[in-house]
């Protein structure tokens, strides 16, 4: 080197890019330290070593740019290399070598850079990964240029290729009509304030024959003054989400089996329909003998025929007049700005068109009986229902298959049926409701397992009335739902106040409480406030309440019996597709219906059942309580077919809640002992 030979070299030892020089067959005539270093050879030990040797790959003449990956003697793991090979002029080095004789060779660590490359790739790779398996996108709007970068992820969900360009104009030309203008509005107001936004919007995609759902959320970039230089935001596609959330809507307000409105849609129609101040008229239908069809084809002909009855009436009627099911073989028709004459004509057509279903196997045609009711301004919803109800027990006391139109002469048994609900509700506020403990027993040795509440009316008044008598009428407003939770906030009050953990309690919850979405939440509060163990409550459910109302039933078994409560299905047998609806409700245990226990000691085909019965519940690890014991020889029967828990008038007649309360110190004695049933069998038809 010359002039500056020394300031050079000092320059290349101090360098942290590797500088080497050999001959034409590959000999290192001399290295910078970092050079040494690379190679894993002493500095003053590497003059006249073979450079391929040291540093395989390297190029044997001149190259630019080569990439080595190599294996790292002084860290674990790979080292990247750029090596560079070019002649070296004899003039630079102030020798006598002939040109060309001598190579120059520069060697660089690029190994950090290289790992953050191949970090950031697998980063991109990884997010695009994420954004496929999530179906989400992003974009982002550079204000001031009016362009739009959209992800590559995103341009696929809008059915277009990674390399699309797609400007505001040609996104907007996909968006649905409907929601154009909210998006605009809502990037207006986020620019203007600088706010993070969000929205949710439809996309028309596929030349508009498909349609799909996105959430979006972003935020506005701005410079110092204020003024927005980009907007950056995400897109989901929620279309799945959306589809499931519209289905559970409409499932809240659809009967599972027909597919027609139920009660809950039903009677938010004619509330809206009253609101509005227009005259109009309710049908309420009844199908004569329904029961009988179950009971002689089985229920999945029974379910047939009701789906086919629901396409045949829905088929009768516009699109402005609401038909739904509410509940078992009941149906009801909203029909706007009809008169009773018009209401009259409709409800004939609907009655020709059950008529004229095809009933194989059956000795007669289906028949329908019908009651009519006109509403207008001032009329509530209950009123009309229960105008209809009574124009309905009117078409069936006059023989069934026919149309009755509601008239004022009704009046008396309407009042008779208000007084019953006045008395109810002054009786709820009043102190007039009692509860009677009916026990549980243990066939075996007579100990009482539990007791169920069951539901009187004792308010002074004349004439009596049983649950048999009011409970229906009940159960046709709203006041039931509050007598179910005050049946239950006395249950665990009486629990509170007598900490004995074999004192349990099941109470029965009627078909409308299933429908109140807030009840679960009640029951959980009231006995965490309460400190009283889950396990002491049992929660009763009809079956014909739970398949008329099975979606809201599983919900409902699902939160308490998470949360230890007890879910026992009442009357188990009375329908055909018992075992069908076993494999949806998440309860504890059943009750067999008390037809089957009735003549379990007389009859075969009893026994036969009910062993049936027994080896399921015990397969799915369900208790099983036997209704209706009413002799000693039922006793017997029931315990040769391993049921071992009973109830009934043999058993322990229903006592007050108060006496019973008072005598939990004293074992039962004499549970078993021999009774008749005599007269009071007629209260086994309202234990609630």
């Amino acid at each position: 080197m010359n002039g500056n030979g020394a300031l050079h070299r000092e320059v290349l030892d101090r360098a942290d890019v590797g500088f080497g020089v050999t001959d034409a067959n590959g000999r290192l005539a001399w290295v910078n330290p970092a050079l040494a270093e690379i190679l894993g050879v002493p500095v003053d030990h590497v003059v006249g070593r073979s450079l391929p040797a040291l540093l395989p790959g390297a190029p044997e003449r001149p190259r630019s740019g080569l990439a080595l990956l190599t294996p790292s003697a002084y860290r674990k793991g790979h080292r990247w290399l750029e090596v560079t090979c070019q002649h070296l002029d004899p003039a630079d080095t102030g020798a006598d070598a002939e040109p060309g004789e001598q190579l120059l060779y520069r060697v660089v660590d690029v190994t950090a850079w290289r790992d953050r490359e191949l970090e950031a790739t697998h980063e991109a790779d990884a997010l695009r990964r994420a954004q496929v398996l999530g179906r989400m996108g992003t974009w982002e709007w550079h204000v001031t240029e009016d362009r739009v970068v959209w992800s590559d992820t995103l341009l696929e969900m809008f059915g277009f290729s990674p390399d699309t360009e797609l400007d505001f104009d040609g996104y907007a030309a996909l968006v649905h009509p409907e929601d154009l203008a909210m998006i605009q509005a809502t990037l207006e107001e986020a620019m203007r304030s600088g706010a993070g936004f969000s929205y949710t919007h439809r996309m028309l995609l596929a030349e508009g024959t498909v349609e799909r759902w996105f959430e979006c959320f972003g935020e506005v970039v701005a410079d110092e003054d204020g003024s927005p230089l980009r907007v950056l935001g995400t897109a989901h596609d929620i279309t799945r989400a959306r589809r499931v959330h519209d289905e559970l809507l409409a499932l809240a307000e659809q009967d599972p089996l027909t597919g027609l409105a139920n009660r809950r849609a039903v009677t938010r129609e004619l509330e809206r329909q009253l609101a509005s101040g227009g005259p109009g008229a309710m049908l309420l239908l009844d199908l004569d003998n329904f029961k009988d069809v179950n009971d002689l084809r089985g229920h999945a002909v029974g379910d047939r025929l009701m789906k086919t009855l629901a396409s045949a009436l829905r088929s009768r009627l516009s699109s402005s007049q609401l038909i739904g099911r509410l509940g078992g073989d009941e149906f009801a028709v909203v029909l706007p700005g009809a008169t009773p004459a018009d209401a009259a004509r409709v409800a004939e057509g609907l009655r020709d068109a059950v008529a004229a279903l095809p009933l194989v196997g059956a000795a007669r045609s289906l028949t329908v009986s019908t009651g009519v009711a006109e509403y207008g301004p001032g009329d509530t919803w209950e009123l009309v229902l229960a105008n209809a109800d009574l124009a309905l027990y009117a078409s069936k006391a006059a023989g069934r298959n026919r149309v009755t139109v509601y008239e004022p002469g009704h009046y008396a048994d309407t009042a008779k049926r208000v007084s019953v609900l006045d008395r109810l509700r002054a009786a709820l506020d009043h102190g007039g409701l009692a509860l009677h403990a009916m026990p549980m027993v243990e066939l075996a040795t007579g100990k009482t397992l539990g007791h169920e509440l069951l539901l009187r009316l004792e308010d002074g008044q004349d004439p009596y009335l049983g649950p048999a008598e009011f409970l229906p009428e009940a159960e046709r407003s709203d006041l039931v739902l509050d007598i179910d939770r005050w049946v239950l906030s006395t249950a665990i009050d009486a629990l509170v106040g007598h900490p004995d953990p074999d004192l349990r309690f099941n109470v029965n919850i009627s078909g409308r409480t299933l429908e109140d979405e807030d009840f679960g939440g009640f029951v959980l509060d009231r006995l965490a406030t309460a400190g009283v163990a889950p396990g002491r409550l049992g929660l009763e459910i009809t079956e014909t309440a739970a398949v008329t109302n099975l979606d809201a039933a599983r919900a409902l078994a699902l939160q308490l019996r998470g949360f230890g409560c007890r879910i026992i299905l009442d009357d188990f047998g009375s329908g055909f597709g018992s075992f069908v609806h076993l494999k949806h409700l998440p309860i504890t245990g059943i009750k067999i219906d008390g037809e089957f226990v009735r003549g379990i000691d007389e009859r075969s085909t009893d026994a036969v059942l009910v062993a049936g019965i027994v080896q399921i519940a015990r397969g799915l690890g369900l208790s099983a309580v036997a209704e209706w014991v009413e002799r000693p020889a039922q006793v017997d029967a029931l315990v040769r077919l391993d049921v071992g828990i009973g109830q009934g008038f043999h058993l322990g007649r229903p006592l007050p809640l108060a006496q019973v309360l008072s005598a939990q110190s004293q074992r039962p004695n004499g549970a078993l002992s021999p009774r008749l049933a005599g007269a009071e069998d007629g209260a086994r038809s309202s234990n609630r």
